[in-house]
């Protein structure tokens, strides 16, 4: 079964190209695109989509476009596609209900892998915006690396990790809830930080906040076990 993307941006033109890019894919289908807010509201109840790509800086739309489809539809899956979004706007995107973040600039598959992704229940982002969620937060520690635009993709069972390692989970009850192995938690936190490029706990559980993964007051900012 294809996956059913509505479209919503402002500009005729980024609606036409975003088309075009979707299109590509034998996995999307395109069921509208919309120029504001109010036809955005009007084509999800008519076409019921799995995700919505979404400009929400664009004229017709704001952040509030973004909380009013997740109040009422909250199966839907967000991705906010802009041009350089400042620290403030993808905090509060966010928190509004975004799962997923990119830029316009970003390559074509790189675009289309993110609604593939998102569509699975996975978080994806721009190089560029998790370099903007990382320079938010104190504790976590900059990347020296070259910023771009490579994507950054976790696993149904590295988002598990996550959460539990955010609401406070030493890697040994971490790995009696998930039923695996300690050595195997230890490995997915390594791969969770190397793909986020941090390098302490407290950088895992900052992410987990700022993507909506845990909510402010159901982890522990103390976590009993570091690597």
């Amino acid at each position: 079964m294809k996956i059913s993307v509505l479209i919503a941006d402002g500009s005729d033109i980024v609606r036409l190209g975003l088309r075009h890019i979707l299109n590509q894919s034998k996995s999307i289908s395109v069921c509208s695109d919309v120029e504001n807010s109010e036809d955005l509201y009007a084509a999800i109840e008519q076409y019921k989509p799995n995700v919505v790509l979404i400009d929400y800086t664009s004229k017709g739309f704001s952040l509030s476009s973004i909380s009013k489809v997740k109040l009422k539809n909250n199966h839907i899956r967000l991705i906010g596609i802009t041009h350089n979004p400042s620290k403030k706007v993808v905090n509060s995107a966010l928190s509004n209900g975004l799962i997923s973040h990119i830029k316009k600039d970003c390559p074509t598959l790189e675009i289309l892998e993110s609604v593939i992704e998102t569509a699975n229940n996975k978080h994806f982002f721009c190089g560029e915006v998790l370099e903007v969620l990382k320079a938010k937060g104190k504790e976590i520690e900059k990347n020296d690396e070259t910023l771009n635009c490579a994507p950054v993709t976790l696993s149904d069972r590295e988002l598990d990790v996550v959460k539990l390692i955010a609401e406070g989970y030493t890697n040994a009850q971490v790995a009696v809830v998930l039923h695996i192995s300690n050595h195997t938690v230890n490995t997915h936190r390594k791969n969770i930080m190397r793909k986020l490029g941090i390098g302490n706990t407290a950088g895992i559980v900052m992410f987990a906040v700022k993507t909506n993964i845990v909510s402010p007051d159901k982890f522990d900012f103390s976590p009993q076990e570091t690597i």
